[in-house]
């Protein structure tokens, strides 16, 4: 997202290390399969949880090692834009609010373009004016592809999930300074529905990122 703010804590940093001593050993492994492998990190979590903090943070070492890395933020991929997404959400109701707002076609097929190093269109939102861009990506030089968002985890062709577990009670002051969205009873409302969509994700998850920030394997 174009006018984000990134708050970065020596936590994401620390989280971002144990995340890579885990990718490093897993791409290699498709490395020798596929030489041209192209691996996709998927980070899910709740509002204000760090999901694009832990994905530059991560992406960074990855970049530190001569390995290229691209972010997309799934939330980008919204089939209702932000200036018109309050009001259809208040007429529709809250059972709309969850995995099934998000654009899965385009995103799955934006996934499939790394995968075979096209050009591609992808969305990105401008906060400043709530507007939706469209920007053109070159694939065929980037190696991982990192995609964060709420219901980042449920995306195809994903090589490794990893959910964080922090929720959105626990976030309220990260989503105070980052401002994104006007905070009020709807919008609360609309966080408790969010909650109940990525925790029902938490199974799909490779790695858990617990509410300390620290990182293990997901018992599934």
């Amino acid at each position: 997202m174009l006018g984000d703010i990134l708050l970065i804590n020596d936590l994401h940093k620390s989280a971002a290390e144990q995340i890579l001593n885990h990718i490093i050993p897993l791409r290699d492994k498709k490395l020798k399969e596929n030489p041209d492998y192209k691996y996709v990190i998927a980070i899910s979590g709740e509002s204000g949880a760090g999901k694009s903090e832990l994905s530059h943070s991560v992406g960074l070492l990855l970049k530190a090692l001569n390995i290229r890395v691209k972010i997309i933020h799934a939330d980008n991929y919204y089939e209702v834009p932000p200036l018109l997404r309050k009001e259809w959400r208040l007429n529709k109701g809250l059972n709309t609010i969850g995995p099934k707002e998000y654009d899965w076609d385009l995103l799955n097929k934006n996934i499939v373009e790394f995968k075979k190093d096209m050009i591609a269109r992808i969305p990105c939102i401008d906060i400043i004016p709530e507007q939706v861009d469209d920007l053109i990506t070159d694939f065929q030089k980037i190696n991982v592809l990192i995609v964060d968002g709420l219901y980042a985890i449920k995306a195809k062709h994903v090589d490794l999930k990893i959910f964080i577990e922090l929720t959105y009670k626990e976030t309220k002051m990260m989503q105070l300074m980052r401002g994104k969205e006007e905070v009020d009873e709807f919008r609360n409302k609309i966080l408790e529905r969010e909650h109940m969509g990525v925790l029902s994700l938490k199974p799909l998850a490779d790695l858990i990122v617990d509410k300390n920030y620290d990182v293990k394997r997901s018992k599934r």
